[in-house]
């Protein structure tokens, strides 16, 4: 019994030493339009991309899933941002990223230097437990935005991947506004 419990006790140190040691990998760059391209983003409907796995299961493949995000088309930004040099005003669309249950995008409304609204495009809801987590995730990360006034929130436990994707997407968007 002493052998195992030491066993246990070493495998135990192990992964805790493993989950502290964990870095994300950095973010893609994501380079902001120019002026006079900057286009007035359409209203996506909030629809995800339906997925063959059931919520909560691990990938095919097993093991954890993790985050991934897919080519998507430039950010957005509307016509009022193409004001000033530095901060502008206007709403700025983040670019869609694709977590483990579907996408996730948001608007930001930016005006004056500050946050003024934040709003999710496209979050997963194709299926019960995804439209209840994301119902109470999405609030939180909006009044934490809008609270903090930057990209520095903290994720939503239980909403990891909504939590990621909403972070990249509204990095995204603060980047076309020049903060």
């Amino acid at each position: 019994m002493p052998i195992r419990a030491a066993a246990t006790l070493a495998a135990t140190a192990i992964a805790v030493i493993l989950m502290v040691s964990f870095r994300t990998p950095p973010a893609a760059p994501v380079t902001a339009l120019p002026a006079a391209s900057a286009t007035t983003s359409p209203n996506p409907s909030p629809t995800a991309t339906p997925t063959a796995t059931p919520s909560g299961a691990p990938p095919a493949g097993g093991g954890r899933p993790t985050p991934r995000s897919t080519p998507t088309p430039a950010p957005t930004a509307s016509p009022a941002a193409a004001g000033s040099a530095g901060t502008k005003s206007g709403t700025f669309t983040g670019r869609t990223v694709n977590v483990y249950y579907g996408n996730v995008q948001i608007a930001l409304l930016y005006a004056g230097g500050k946050i003024v609204n934040v709003r999710a495009l496209q979050y997963p809801n194709d299926n019960p437990q995804s439209s209840y987590i994301n119902s109470q995730a999405l609030p939180l990360l909006r009044q934490e935005v809008l609270k903090i006034q930057s990209a520095r929130i903290n994720g939503v436990s239980g909403a990891t991947y909504t939590s990621y994707g909403f972070y990249e997407s509204l990095t995204s968007a603060l980047k076309l506004a020049g903060a």
